[in-house]
Order: C-alpha cells, then sequence, then structure tokens
C-alpha cells in the first residue's frame, strides 16, 4: 500500500539562501560527527533559518544565524562516545563533561579563520536569558540574539527527538515545556528563554502541521479512490457470481480485471479493500488532531 510521506522539518527554506555554496566548508565539519548528533545540527539549523524569517530578519542575517546553528554542537566531537551516546541520565560528573562541548567548540571555531565568524552559535546556545545557563551564566544583556534564537531551536528538537514523535500529534506538549521555560520563575526577571522567539517557533511549528496535513490529506483521496475502486470491482464480481449466462460471466470478468491492480486478485481484493477502508479511518482521524493541535497552539500565550 502506498504510504504518506513527509519530514518532520520539511518546510525548509535553506535552499533559498543558497547555504549549499555558502557553507561547503562548514558543513564539511559535520561530517566528523556521530549520525544522531549530525541531524540534530541539521535540524536546530533549519529551524533557526526559519525562526530568522519570522523574524523579520535580514537574509544576510539569516544566513550567518544559520551557519552558526549548524555548528552549535561541533564541540561535542571532542566529548566521550560513552556519555555522547548514553541512553540513561548522566551522573553529575558526566554532565560536567557534556557541557564543556560549548567552550570547547568555541576553542575550535576560534582557532579556525573560516569557522571563527560563526563562533557565537557554540559558546551561547545553552546560556539563559535569567543567568541559569552554562558555560558562564549570562544574563540577557550579554547574550547576543543568535544566541537566543538558536537555544531555542536546540531545546525544540532535543526534546522531540527524545519523545521520538512521529508525527506533530500532541506536539503542543512541548511547546507548553518551552513556555515554562520563557516564563520567569518566582525571583527573577527574565525566563530561560526568549518569548519573541518562542512565538516564532510556534508560527514555524504551525507551519509544519499544515504541511503534515497536506500529505496526509493527499494520502486520504489516494486511499478514498482506491476504495471507490475495489468497491467497483465488488460489484462487478457480485453481478459475476450472479450471471446465469456465460457471456453475461465473461463480461463482468473482464470488468473485474480492468479494474485490478498490481498486487491485487479475485481472491485478495476484499481484503485489500478492508486494509484500504481501515487505514482511511486512521488518517481521518489523525487530520482531526492535528487541526486540534493547530488550534491549541493558536491559544497559547507566552
Amino acid at each position: 500500500m502506498k504510504e504518506e510521506k513527509f519530514d518532520f522539518y520539511s518546510k525548509t527554506s535553506l535552499k533559498s539562501y543558497n547555504l549549499d555554496e555558502a557553507m561547503r566548508y562548514q558543513l564539511s565539519m559535520l561530517d566528523s560527527l556521530d549520525a544522531f548528533t549530525r541531524v540534530h545540527c541539521e535540524n536546530v539549523a533549519n529551524l533557526t533559518c526559519r525562526i530568522c524569517e519570522y523574524m523579520n530578519a535580514s537574509n544576510k542575517f539569516t544566513v550567518y544565524c544559520t551557519i552558526c546553528a549548524y555548528l552549535h554542537d561541533i564541540g561535542k566531537l571532542f566529548i566521550p562516545p560513552k556519555i555522547l551516546q548514553k541512553k540513561g541520565p548522566l551522573t553529575d560528573e558526566e554532565y560536567e563533561i557534556m557541557k564543556t562541548h560549548t567552550t570547547v567548540g568555541y576553542n575550535m571555531c576560534m582557532k579556525d579563520l573560516k569557522l571563527r565568524p560563526y563562533a557565537a552559535g557554540t559558546i551561547y546556545h545553552h546560556e539563559a536569558l535569567n543567568g541559569t545557563g552554562y558555560p558562564r551564566s549570562l544574563t540577557k544583556k550579554d547574550i547576543p540574539i543568535e544566541g537566543q534564537i538558536i537555544r531555542v531551536a536546540d531545546e525544540y528538537d532535543a526534546i522531540v527527538s527524545k519523545r521520538q514523535y512521529k508525527s506533530h500529534i500532541d506536539i503542543s506538549d512541548t511547546l507548553l515545556m518551552l513556555i515554562e521555560d520563557a516564563t520567569p520563575p518566582k525571583g527573577y526577571k527574565d525566563g530561560k528563554i526568549n518569548p519573541k522567539v518562542l512565538k516564532a517557533l510556534m508560527k514555524v511549528v504551525i507551519d509544519d502541521i499544515e504541511y503534515e496535513k497536506y500529505c496526509v490529506q493527499e494520502y486520504v483521496e489516494h486511499l478514498e479512490e482506491n476504495i471507490a475502486r475495489l468497491r467497483e470491482i465488488d460489484k462487478y464480481a457480485k453481478k459475476m457470481n450472479q450471471a446465469k449466462k456465460e457471456k453475461e460471466k465473461i463480461y463482468y470478468e473482464n470488468g473485474v480485471k480492468l479494474l485490478l491492480v498490481q498486487g491485487e486478485t479475485f481472491e485478495n481484493y476484499l481484503d485489500v479493500l478492508n486494509e484500504y477502508e481501515q487505514a482511511l479511518l486512521v488518517r481521518r482521524d489523525i487530520l482531526k488532531k492535528l487541526d486540534s493541535e493547530i488550534k491549541k497552539i493558536k491559544k497559547m500565550k507566552v
């Protein structure tokens, strides 16, 4: 059965900035990272680029910020695999080692003339506006906007990857966690992340949900067309079985054969029809849930 396809980070604008050419050298640095970290860096860059667009950033700044995002975790090259790839929670000692990827990545960029302009992504992406981040415990006034943007994109993708979302259903739960991080805790003037950046991210997420809806809807139409065809086959098959004259029987049999597609036979078409009907019910339910997600997100206040 044909399956609908969509990429979780589908609505990318990266190509519009010709980043393949601009970042050839910078991207080559990612080849040395483990597969999971490399994909994460690509996802964060994708999100960063689109957040910048919703924040009405210039093309030049968007390209700059996106490159910073690609490189933000480059310091993880020097984190021991047993810590980097550990599935369970890190010990306090392991966490301290993990945190060094920010300064290690920064130093790596500063030593390379081609990477130096983009070192901000490495050093600022774990800083928090209220001073509770690392490695320097900076506050809002000392964290450049590119660092604030990458922080939001990084945190969102980290949660999405950890929860292994296959669809945007219940993605609003992740945004609620980010809203909590954007809310100043008692005794603080600021939250951890920039509310304006989060609002832009929410628009990006809605775009992706709309794209998923489009993919599912296309598949629904595919299912509906095949269900109609298979039901027509069933009508012909019943008439064929009821036919008393051989000529009529052959006529309806040929009608069935014309409507059957590869993999379908007289013996299994009803099973295929049932499979399509069940799939249609599932996809229609998904569309309802995706619509519900969009409504939830639009009602959220940051």
